[in-house]
């Protein structure tokens, strides 16, 4: 029986398609839902395009940061797996201790290197040599979860942080579907 399973994502959705439109894992798992916190971001399309229900909303529309993680735990508290993809809101401990299943976050760093924002960015100015990512289990610290997979690159001389910031989209566009299927086939 297949998987199900739930994308969090607020951007673009790159990430999000790169897993949407894996053959192999879809033949292991329905995407059931993509939870979203910015109601005009590119990633909803994306998924309304798949047929992939949406869950939007607003933080401003809650009264606390609990109110909206409960609202969103009622969406997802039945799925397998909660992949985030993107996903710019750090997930509390309230949520954690309400979802017991496993949820995975890609991590544009070579963890325990420049966890949080700008990640990339905080690398490329540290004139770090090897740039990479990091897929790791959600816990209550930020990006301090076990460290599933990690990738990288080498820096080129003379190549820019926009230049850089591309070649990482590759690597979390062929790392996490891989770390994702192998997760799933192993849960079958």
């Amino acid at each position: 029986m297949k998987k199900q399973v739930a994308i969090f994502a607020s951007g673009t959705g790159s990430n999000f398609e790169k897993i949407a439109d894996d053959n192999r894992l879809k033949e292991k798992m329905d995407i059931a839902l993509l939870v979203c916190d910015k109601p005009n971001a590119a990633v909803i399309k994306k998924a309304q395009d798949r047929n992939i229900n949406t869950y939007v909303f607003s933080t401003k529309d809650f009264g606390s940061k609990q109110d909206y993680e409960a609202a969103i735990l009622e969406q997802v508290k039945d799925l397998d797996y909660i992949f985030l993809a993107g996903y710019m809101r750090i997930i509390s401990p309230y949520f954690l201790e309400n979802y017991k299943k496993t949820i995975l976050n890609l991590h544009p760093s070579l963890l325990p290197k420049y966890k949080g924002k700008d990640a990339i960015e905080q690398a490329y100015k540290a004139q770090e040599r090897e740039i990479g990512i990091s897929i790791h289990y959600v816990n209550e610290e930020l990006d301090g979860g076990e460290v599933i997979a990690q990738k990288s690159l080498i820096v080129k001389d003379g190549e820019t942080l926009k230049e850089v910031t591309a070649r990482i989209h590759e690597l979390e566009h062929e790392l996490y579907p891989n770390v994702i299927l192998k997760l799933v086939e192993e849960a079958l």
